[in-house]
């Protein structure tokens, strides 16, 4: 992006301190005044940058989002006129465009219904209540099209445009929107809702979705046709899976060169695509012999690997094992790791996974005054061959006992 946007470029510069000005309410009229000229043609990428600018200065997310909405009021008669070629059908952003605009018609019935609930125009605000509610609930799918950005855009652009960290502004403008479903959610279940604190989050929601959109539309996709590569955006397109997307026909996953086969829980991708030099490619990524060693060593399960052939290939070498495992297991059958009694239980098992009859299995018991969960997943490649199983267990004593929610970082607790 640096043939066309420069840290030394002397209007970023100017828009800059037109932003600073708004932020900190000193001399924000004379600053707007002085710079009319430039601020009437502000860009998607000159107002990324100078939003960018404000973080790595050392302000936080918090207070540029706090200060966004003015600032891009000032700059929303530039950015509205700006003209940029929108993809047609096949591409990333036209399907997300069009979660757009089913939202915009929500939104809208939302905001009818809300005028009739407040204005008295005599009907039962019983029924609006409950159309309200509906209309809430519709709203909940929407979430999807965030996670598409939050996951699969937003790496996208950081790898490809500089001055990327304002996302996180939007990214919080999107938790809005999550906290402010969820609030209206219980606000509508109520028979009789308190009229005001359903009047501000109505409009929370109405000053969050609408203008995140225009965000979207008028500044983040423009930059992002511009910074990324065309494969790019198949490969994007290949990253979803049909339920993820919000209100429209699915689009059709086709796969771009090297962006590598589509996969399914448990399967393999059989592709021969290398990782750097000392990595192995697990196909969402690289790893280091140890770095997967360390991974699978951390989590807070047992974790063994029985091969197609029925041996016992691997288990994890975690400090606290639930159940004992030794090296001398290593190319054992693992019905000869079962007594008797229980080894026709693993002999069910291991058959209806090679059948396809079951994928999955699960136990639970209690040991010692712990409550363990042992579940066995099979693991077929891409052709469906049976490739083998995977054990995990877990204690999950303390997450049974787990109430409401803990959204805060408590290290002081003991638990």
């Amino acid at each position: 992006m640096s043939e066309y946007i420069s840290n030394t470029d002397p209007v970023t510069c100017d828009l800059t301190e037109v932003a600073r000005a708004i932020m900190t309410g000193r001399q924000a009229r004379e600053s707007i005044t002085l710079h009319r000229n430039i601020i009437d043609n502000v860009t998607p990428f000159q107002a990324m940058v100078v939003l960018d600018r404000l973080i790595t200065e050392g302000n936080s997310v918090a207070e540029v989002k706090e200060a966004t909405g003015k600032i891009l009021n000032i700059f929303h008669r530039s950015l509205s006129n700006f003209e940029w070629e929108k993809p047609g059908e096949g591409h990333f952003i036209h399907y997300l465009m069009l979660e757009n605009r089913e939202v915009e018609k929500r939104i809208e019935t939302l905001r009818e219904l809300t005028k009739r609930f407040f204005n008295g125009t005599g009907e039962d605000h019983d029924h609006l209540r409950l159309r309200m509610l509906e209309v809430i609930t519709d709203l909940k799918p929407y979430e999807l099209h965030y996670q598409k950005k939050e996951n699969i855009l937003f790496p996208f652009i950081e790898k490809a445009f500089p001055s990327y960290r304002c996302l996180k502004i939007m990214w919080s403008f999107h938790d809005d929107f999550r906290h402010g479903i969820k609030s209206l959610e219980e606000i509508l279940s109520q028979a009789s809702p308190a009229k005001e604190k359903l009047n501000r989050e109505v409009g929370k929601l109405f000053f969050t979705v609408l203008p995140v959109i225009f965000r979207e539309e008028q500044i983040v996709f423009p930059v992002a046709m511009r910074a990324l590569p065309v494969g790019a955006w198949q490969e994007m397109l290949s990253q979803v899976a049909e339920e993820e997307w919000c209100y429209i026909e699915p689009p059709s996953a086709g796969t771009s060169p090297g962006s590598g086969p589509r996969t399914t829980a448990g399967q393999e991708t059989g592709s021969d695509v290398a990782g750097p030099a000392g990595e192995t490619y697990l196909g969402t990524g690289s790893l280091t012999a140890a770095q997967i060693t360390l991974m699978l060593n951390r989590l807070p399960v047992d974790i063994t690997f029985v091969d197609e052939n029925d041996e016992v290939r691997y288990f994890s070498g975690t400090k606290e094992r639930i159940f004992p495992r030794s090296k001398a297991i290593i190319g054992r059958k693992v019905q000869n790791c079962h007594p008797p009694e229980s080894v026709h239980v693993v002999e069910d098992i291991l058959n209806a996974f090679r059948e396809h009859r079951k994928d999955h299995a699960d136990f639970w018991i209690n040991m010692r005054g712990r409550f363990i969960h042992i579940r066995y997943f099979a693991m077929y490649d891409a052709g469906g061959a049976y490739r083998g199983t995977i054990e995990v267990s877990q204690d999950v004593t303390g997450i049974r006992d787990l109430e409401g929610e803990n959204r805060l970082l408590d290290w002081d607790n003991p638990d």
